[in-house]
């Protein structure tokens, strides 16, 4: 049975996740700053609005990271006449990265630096010595993920 094209187009799309994931570290990286982000979140009490906007700034900075690699893989290999402007234009894709990047920062400056809560944060780990493991654990992982995400995945096979 054949696909209609919109639901093709969620398949398409997921596929391109899929694989800005496996071959874009700075996809990965962040992915794993979200999940991050999310969790620290939960010692917040965030409305409604703060949730929004935070949400939006996360998949903004994903959205653009996605587009600046499918613009670096469209500029790939030039014609040398064409260097310079791929060049540019890689730039710049890079840059609308940066200027999202640090505005979904300077947003979550302003949302979590609330002295109280950090240190709260830093007394519910040193509470709960499992969870602070788990958290650094963790840390490690998407250290793997994001900058070997191969040999995660052969510690993962390895288990099986």
């Amino acid at each position: 049975m054949q696909h209609p094209p919109f639901l093709s187009s969620f398949r398409y799309a997921a596929n391109g996740i899929y694989t800005a994931l496996q071959q874009e570290r700075n996809l990965r990286f962040h992915l794993c700053t979200a999940v991050y982000v999310l969790l620290f979140s939960l010692f917040y009490d965030f409305n409604r609005a703060e949730y929004g906007v935070l949400i939006l700034a996360i998949c903004g900075v994903m959205a653009m990271e996605l587009v600046n690699s499918a613009i670096e893989r469209t500029v790939e290999n030039p014609e040398p006449a064409r260097w310079r402007t791929a060049g540019v234009v890689k730039d710049m894709a890079a840059g609308a990265v940066l200027v999202f990047s640090i505005g979904a920062a300077a947003y979550g400056l302003l949302l979590f630096v609330q002295p109280q809560i950090l240190l709260a944060i830093v007394v519910w780990f040193f509470q709960r010595p499992l969870a602070a493991v788990v958290l650094l654990a963790s840390f490690v992982l998407a250290w793997l993920f994001i900058f070997h995400p191969k040999r995660l995945l052969a510690i993962f096979k390895a288990q099986k």
